[in-house]
């Protein structure tokens, strides 16, 4: 169970910084500038991304998804593997304290038995 709430948490640590990723505005620094150009979030934006080919905006031209989606994207099996992990382990704890009662019971019942033949 361990494993799995500690997969998960990365998982939500993958998922918030995809988020900062997406909805916070980022700088670019240009080559031939002293001062770096503010972009708006990937998110909150009308102009156009990297995949449309070169632009005059200098953001366009650097606001691509291949880096939120990668961090989204490995999230995916972190997800997984955590939530399987934890399932299995609950799982475990449920079966083993079934199995203590039936254990009592099955006392209970040899005991009550054993009682009744004296």
């Amino acid at each position: 169970m361990g494993w799995g709430f500690g997969l998960l948490a990365v998982a939500t640590l993958l998922w918030v910084w995809c988020g900062v990723l997406l909805t916070t505005p980022y700088e670019i620094d240009r080559a031939h500038s002293a001062h770096a150009v503010e972009c708006e979030p990937r998110l909150f934006t009308d102009d156009g991304t990297a995949n449309e080919g070169p632009s005059k905006d200098p953001c366009g031209d650097e606001r691509d998804w291949p880096e939120a989606l990668a961090v989204l994207g490995l999230s995916v099996p972190v997800s997984v593997a955590g939530a399987a992990l934890l399932a299995y382990g609950l799982l475990g704890v449920r079966v083993s304290e079934h199995a203590a009662e039936l254990a009592r019971l099955h006392e209970l019942a040899t005991r009550d038995r054993g009682q009744a033949t004296a």
